[in-house]
């Protein structure tokens, strides 16, 4: 059953699962446990879904419903969003939720500003506590080449008011004490960076969804589509058809899965990315910190627990969301590298989800070419969940207006028949 609470039996201790032998020149395979298709029964929905909406969200995780609610807001609230699974099964329940606006291309910076500036008065807003703390982000760089990464990007983050520095080795120890700044050259940090908890951040999009009447169908599976005279006329589910004037595709990592059903090839490629979270300490990290040649992160929760992940270059495309202990190994090793006396913390948990990998690192936004109403939403890497609330802002007005908006022809899907793209390089993992 989903969330269903499972603690180890022998909890271990960090530093004896950094001792587990792991084969570098081999990319890791399997995990346990695997995701679930079979849900159980009893928790699908049994009301039909309705035979027609003016908007089908293909997508129930951070960016159909934050569009979803922005909709309402614009007045639309004729949508239905559907989930192949529970909420929180995707990549929007099975991040770090750390939320940043160091980027190196200036559409991300403003967005990730943006929508940090609406997590704020998220609580407010929508009556749920996302325990948003902007302890900040610490980047650390290992290479030349990323030093001088950070140091460029400082300029761009500053034009859009971002108070991004860098930070010299020994000023890092003193943000984080005990932190070795082993083999590192260089920081930068931005105190206004932070993390949030993800569950709730979903679910209260999910709540106001339906308090301004939109429908939220859980357990509902896309099967296919009826297409004719180049437009979507309906979504084919596990539930029934629904008629449809406008469709928009945010599956994350599964929208190339969706797309191949009505002929449209994405780029996007699911890359699995492991996370773990450690028993609770009494709090001493601030910031989340980052290993940018390493793909490292780490960051305590208001709860304690130090959260943290870690990106494996030899991790093979493919929708798969198993666990390993190559991972946890990795993971403690590169940890205790840099903050060794975490070394006798025991792992509670482990879990992994799907990064939804472009080309250039940049979303796939708008209208797909050839199928006019049908609305492209995904490709955001690792970052969709804190971009989610100006993205989705911004595409309900572009939505509801018609007024065009150059986020949604500049991270259009042609760019890449095109060759216009511009690589975002700050990716963790």
């Amino acid at each position: 059953m989903p969330f269903t609470p499972r603690p180890p039996l022998y909890p271990t201790e960090l530093r004896l699962l950094a001792t587990a032998p792991v084969d570098e020149s081999q990319p890791p395979v399997g995990g346990v446990p695997q995701e679930v298709d079979a849900f159980p029964a009893a928790l699908r929905p049994e009301a039909p879904l309705p035979a027609k909406a003016k908007v089908v969200i293909i997508g129930g995780g951070i960016m159909g419903l934050a569009l979803a609610y922005n909709l309402a807001r614009e007045g639309e609230t004729d949508v239905v969003v559907l989930e192949r699974g529970y909420l929180c099964a995707g990549a929007s329940g099975r991040n770090g939720g750390g939320v940043r606006m160091q980027w190196g291309t200036p559409a991300l910076v403003e967005l990730a500003k943006r929508s940090i500036d609406l997590m704020k008065g998220f609580a407010g807003e929508l009556g749920i506590n996302v325990w948003l703390r902007q302890g900040g982000y610490l980047f650390l760089a290992k290479t030349k080449a990323v030093a001088q990464r950070l140091d460029r990007n400082v300029a761009l983050h500053n034009k859009f008011g971002v108070p991004t520095r860098i930070v010299s080795p020994d000023e890092a120890r003193d943000i984080v004490p005990g932190l070795t700044m082993k083999d590192c050259l260089a920081a930068s940090y931005n105190p206004e960076d932070g993390v949030i908890f993800p569950w709730p951040f979903l679910w209260g999009y999910a709540q106001g969804c339906k308090k301004k009447g939109v429908r939220v169908e859980t357990y509902t599976d896309v099967t296919g589509f009826e297409t004719s005279n180049g437009q979507v006329r309906k979504v084919k589910t596990t539930r029934g058809d629904i008629a449809c004037d406008t469709v928009v595709l945010a599956a994350g990592a599964w929208s190339p899965e969706v797309a191949k059903l009505v002929g449209v090839q994405l780029p996007n490629e699911p890359h699995r990315h492991e996370i773990l979270s450690t028993e609770p300490l009494k709090p001493f990290l601030q910031p989340l910190v980052s290993v940018l040649d390493t793909g490292l992160y780490f960051s305590q929760s208001m709860r304690g627990e130090i959260v943290g992940g870690m990106g494996d270059p030899k991790e093979p495309a493919g929708l798969n969301m198993g666990s390993t202990l190559r991972f946890v190994s990795r993971f403690a090793r590169a940890l205790m590298e840099q903050l060794p006396q975490v070394g006798h913390v025991k792992v509670l948990r482990q879990w992994a989800g799907c990064y939804d990998v472009t080309p250039d690192n940049n979303p796939i936004l708008g209208r797909t070419p050839g199928l006019d109403n049908l609305l492209q939403m995904s490709g955001f890497v690792g970052h969709g969940f804190m971009m989610a609330p100006a993205v989705a802002e911004r595409m309900a007005k572009w939505m509801a207006s018609g007024q065009s908006d150059e986020l949604f022809t500049r991270f259009n899907l042609r760019r890449f028949a095109e060759g216009t793209l511009e690589r975002e390089d700050m990716i963790i993992g």
